[in-house]
């Protein structure tokens, strides 16, 4: 099979063909282990991830050894920014790898079970049942604890999984591929329901994405650059999200002090990740009393603010620069945050629905009208109100761990966890019913 890189990288020294036939051998694998999987039982897939965060507790020093050879090599590749602290795992890591494999453990099982089961005029129980995917294919970048997550939820949800890290990982995604491996050789379940594909050549994922015979369903999670091109040449079902272009409204309303807590939260406690707030809007009305205490407290934090004319106007002796048009839809995952001010609570969800990537959007107020409108009007995937746009995570929203954030709305929205990995089937029970 012929393929073509996504992006220019240096190949390995094995050819195209045998590529082609490792991918395809280890989808089909992954197809019989999700046989397997589907016939598990749930306490089986609960003592499974018990015994990977075992796995990966007493793996924690290989784990950091690995990750600290990636973070070395990321520092001789000039890596810097969101991409290297995305990459840094550490001790604290490990452990948080395991307190959410172990969360997730702890869940309700997701599968089985006869829901909304309705009875037709003829007798017929109709109800639907939910099931397995199957095989996901995960392809991600930097972040070495999307091994873990992934792995676990697809397993949570009784699906198989084949995983691709990006290249800056591979050292710290091998080990954890590797503990999660051991702790399902202690286990019921398939050893092949995780697998790592082990070469960084980005022909690799090409290859993947023609494997729709034995993969169910495809979710890129990175760069919009990686999943605008992984949507564009997969055969396969896409689950994506582009990028997060978060708002946060303050409202006429909204007291300075909450409202400065929460905004600095949102920009400042980490910049580089998809819900940190991209986009600041501030009722003209809430202006004299919280723009400048916003402003002093971001300036101060090291934003670099990029303001509305009206903005500028407003705060004429501090630092800000002049917002252009680019500045709203932009995705900065940096200290840089865009400010503009509006007329009202309706200019704010215009202003939202034009710019926003229906990713998370959040109000400060104290109106509950203002609020009940907010949370009615927004079709984003998370809507804060009076909260930190930091909390649109799949950790902080209960899931124990997330595999992603679906911007998509089918067949998920938002964050996603072991249930947003199962799909529902019909099942039906009749006493010897024909149809007429």
């Amino acid at each position: 099979m012929s393929v073509k890189p996504l992006i220019d990288e240096p190949q390995s020294p094995a050819s195209e063909v045998p590529m082609a036939d490792l991918i395809e051998g280890m989808a089909r694998g992954a197809r019989y282990a999700s046989r397997q999987m589907a016939r598990s039982t749930p306490a089986s897939r609960t003592e499974a991830l018990y015994d990977i965060a075992d796995a990966i507790e007493a793996s924690s020093g290989e784990i950091v050894a690995s990750n600290e050879a990636d973070l070395a090599a990321a520092d001789a590749n000039e890596i810097t920014g969101a991409m290297r602290n995305r990459l840094e795992l550490g001790e604290a890591g490990v452990e948080k790898l395991a307190s959410a494999i172990r969360e997730v453990a702890a869940q309700p099982d997701p599968l089985g079970g006869v829901e909304d089961e309705i009875v037709r005029p003829n007798g017929l129980r109709v109800g639907r049942m939910r099931i397995p995917l199957g095989v996901v294919a995960m392809i991600y970048e930097s972040r070495p604890n999307v091994t873990a997550d992934a792995a676990v939820l697809c397993l949570k949800a009784g699906n198989a999984v084949v995983l691709r890290g990006g290249s800056e990982a591979i050292h710290s995604n091998r080990a954890i591929a590797a503990a999660i491996r051991t702790g399902l050789e202690a286990s019921e379940l398939p050893v092949d329901a995780v697998q790592l594909i082990p070469v960084v050549d980005r022909a690799a994922i090409d290859v993947l994405l023609v494997q729709e015979a034995w993969i169910d369903l495809v979710i890129p999670r990175g760069g919009e650059g990686l999943i605008r091109a992984v949507t564009e040449k997969s055969r396969i079902p896409v689950l994506q999200h582009y990028k997060g272009v978060c708002h946060l409204f303050i409202d006429a309303s909204a007291p300075v002090e909450r409202a400065v807590e929460i905004v600095t939260n949102a920009k400042v406690q980490r910049p580089g990740v998809c819900n940190s707030l991209e986009t600041l809007l501030v009722h003209a009305d809430a202006v004299p009393r919280v723009l400048r205490p916003i402003s002093a407290r971001l300036i101060a934090e090291g934003v670099e603010l990029r303001g509305c004319p009206l903005v500028r106007a407003a705060l004429s002796d501090l630092p800000i620069h002049t917002a252009s048009a680019e500045d709203w839809p932009a995705e900065y995952l940096d200290l840089t945050l865009a400010i503009r001010i509006v007329p009202d609570l309706e200019d704010a969800l215009d202003h939202i629905a034009t710019h926003g990537s229906s990713h998370t959007e959040a109000i400060v107020t104290d109106d509950e009208d203002s609020a009940a409108t907010f949370v009615g009007a927004v079709q984003s995937s998370t809507v804060l109100v009076n909260a930190s746009t930091r909390f649109a995570d799949g950790g902080e929203l209960g899931l124990g761990a997330e595999i992603g954030i679906s911007t998509s709305k089918l067949h998920a929205f938002g964050p996603m966890g072991a249930n947003e990995l199962t799909t529902r089937k019909f099942v039906v029970f009749g006493d010897g019913h024909t149809r007429q």
